[in-house]
């Protein structure tokens, strides 16, 4: 413990943002560039050094942050940058676009502003690029088998880079131009430039990892041939099958699913297109979904210079503070937190019937009215109750040119001649693909990691199932494994 009394002596203090006026005229990031470094070490100081650090549970890869946390204190970020890696394969991603459910299980957290792991995380990541500590690691010798990942999302690269690692000669297959996933097409380059991306993606074709992209497994190359052409297969495709709205109107122009709107943003960033086709620029844009993704398309749209923002949450305004009885520490609680992309609406007054942040909670749809030409205009709301039951005399309709659903997804793609289908794989109730504890499928070496088979989740437990599915592979094709599994496949976060 490098400070015994510094959780009493130094208020939390988290990284600054660039001035709102000034970020959204751009795409890059919204801190302030080195902005943590002068602060960073006075907050890990604000550890506790607890003797049973909860931080550990509420995190799914069991970082081990008293420890880096006491390290930064003492400015050794060699030694932290080790001890980060020993259990992240990419601390900049989870840095970045983690909600740091490790903050809510802070021991201090019970009656005190938790410490900044988040920001000593991301501050560890990024020191120990710019200070060269971040090698390629390929292994001494290769094991002779050979696996294939589907899908080059966090719980794929997380999955290639440990059996790569372990000797085995891994090939990931992306169906996009470029691999990366959501954190290339979905995530915006505001919460994560794509340059962090690349550096990693770097860093595993340095250790041997191989990357197939354009490549559709059940279109271009049928599972059976890519089972039979290697050992095993690890599934890593992410839940991609959006959930719909349906409600009169549904069918007019103009309305669209998140994941058809972010995609088109990232590509204009990386310079594929001059300007989206779906482009919020002059219009106004309704957001259908209170989530990550929705705030992704809110920041987005007002970027790319909407007329008005506005997005509707079904669930009522959060509380401020825990509600200790319905989500007591150490759990994960619903609270009202203000994103950056809210903080920019805020400012900017996006939505003048909305709230100061843009969000309208307790609003359900009721149904798109539209022109003569079959587009979008209006989007007919409601108040709703806790048990989500109209409020009489509470319907309006906003001005909605453009819609966005953000509604969440149940699992993997399906269909006649996709990988699923074509592997016969079980799928569950709620959408995702059946799994034993160990990540294998009914299929003999076909594996699934991921939100493939966990549903929709966060960063770092996508990041957790590849490390741990990649034990499972090892396992299956060694007989024994060297390869830290810090999750079984059907562990869920702590809730009460």
């Amino acid at each position: 413990m490098a400070d015994p009394k510094g959780f009493l002596t130094t208020p939390r203090q988290e990284a600054p943002r660039r001035p709102v006026g000034e970020r959204v005229r751009d795409w890059d990031e919204v801190y302030v560039p080195g902005g943590l470094l002068p602060i960073v070490s006075a907050q890990a100081d604000r550890c506790m050094e607890c003797g049973i650090p909860f931080c550990h549970e509420a995190c799914p890869l069991g970082n081990l942050i008293p420890e880096w946390n006491e390290l930064v204190a003492r400015d050794d970020w060699r030694a932290a940058s080790e001890r980060l890696h020993a259990t992240n394969n990419f601390p900049e991603f989870t840095g970045r676009l983690c909600p740091a459910p490790c903050e809510a299980g802070c021991v201090l957290a019970i009656n005190q502003p938790a410490v900044t792991i988040k920001n000593v995380e991301v501050a560890i990541a990024d020191r120990a690029w710019q200070d060269g500590l971040v090698a390629a690691r390929p292994p001494d010798r290769l094991s002779g088998r050979t696996v294939a990942v589907v899908g080059s999302g966090p719980a794929g690269l997380a999955a290639a880079q440990q059996l790569t690692r372990a000797g085995h000669t891994v090939a990931v297959y992306e169906r996009d131009d470029r691999p990366g996933g959501l954190l290339r097409y979905g995530i915006p380059a505001f919460k994560m430039e794509k340059s962090h991306l690349e550096r990693r993606l770097g860093q595993l074709r340095q250790e041997g990892v191989r990357f197939r992209t354009s490549v559709e497994i059940g279109r271009d190359i049928p599972a059976a041939e890519l089972r039979a052409r290697y050992d095993a297969v690890v599934l890593a495709t992410g839940a991609t099958a959006w959930r719909e709205l349906d409600v009169p109107g549904r069918e007019l122009a103009g309305v669209h699913q998140a994941m058809e709107y972010l995609p088109l943003a990232n590509r204009v960033c990386e310079g594929d297109l001059d300007s989206s086709p779906l482009s919020a620029a002059g219009r106004h844009v309704v957001i259908v979904g209170g989530g990550d993704t929705g705030a992704d398309c809110l920041g987005t749209a007002v970027r790319e210079g909407a007329l008005s923002v506005t997005q509707l949450d079904i669930y009522g305004k959060p509380n401020d503070v825990r509600d200790e009885v319905a989500e007591p520490w150490p759990t994960y609680p619903k609270l009202y937190r203000l994103s950056a992309a809210h903080e920019e609406a805020g400012e900017l007054r996006t939505a003048p019937a909305a709230d100061a942040d843009a969000r309208l909670f307790a609003a359900s749809t009721l149904r798109f009215t539209g022109d003569a030409q079959g587009h979008v205009r209006e989007l007919h709301v409601v108040e709703v109750d806790a048990a989500r039951r109209p409020r009489a005399g509470t319907d309006r309709a906003l001005p909605a040119d453009l819609v966005l659903l953000a509604l969440g997804f149940y699992g993997p793609e399906r269909g006649a001649g996709g990988v699923v289908d074509q592997l016969g794989l079980d799928v569950t109730a709620r959408g995702g693909l059946a799994r034993d504890a160990a990540f294998g499928t009914g299929v003999p070496g076909v594996f699934v990691a991921g939100d493939a088979g966990r549903g929709q989740s966060l960063v770092v437990w996508a990041i957790a199932e590849g490390r741990a599915a990649a034990a499972a592979v090892d396992r299956w094709l060694t007989g024994a494994t060297r390869l830290p599994a810090p999750i079984a496949a059907h562990d869920r976060p702590m809730t009460t």
